[in-house]
């Protein structure tokens, strides 16, 4: 294993770890009803609230195994891209920078995914254009 597939695989992982835990503790503990309900429908979105926020941890639930088999890769990597887009844009923006210490649920963790999103797609590439090559 090169130190890019290293470098790949432990990104790779970890935001998967990440993407599952958030969204199997949101399907046990009425998370993702209570999200769907008691925010997406208040700002607008009902009656659709609780099927985009079961989409939302399905894609990311989803995302994180195909990311751990490095399978569709750039269109996980989108998709979740996509989804933290917008949770900065409906939630985050408006706290700030901050996720904690100078504010409180700020962009910055979302900003941090959504870098490593990215250089997961640039490795993924670099792969394999040299295997191809």
């Amino acid at each position: 294993m090169t130190n890019q597939s290293l470098s790949s695989f432990i990104l790779r992982l970890a935001i998967a770890i990440i993407f599952i835990t958030h969204s199997v503790l949101g399907m046990f503990n009425n998370g993702i009803n209570d999200f769907g309900n008691l925010f997406l429908n208040q700002i607008g979105f009902a009656p659709l609230g609780v099927p985009i926020a079961w989409s939302v941890k399905l894609i990311h639930l989803v995302g994180a195994i195909l990311l751990l088999i490095k399978r569709q890769i750039n269109l996980t990597c989108i998709l979740n891209i996509l989804i933290l887009i917008m949770g900065i844009i409906l939630v985050h923006l408006k706290e700030g920078w901050f996720v904690v210490g100078g504010g409180r649920n700020g962009i910055e963790y979302n900003f941090l995914l959504i870098c490593v999103l990215v250089v997961i797609m640039i490795l993924d590439k670099t792969e394999k254009t040299v295997t191809h090559s």
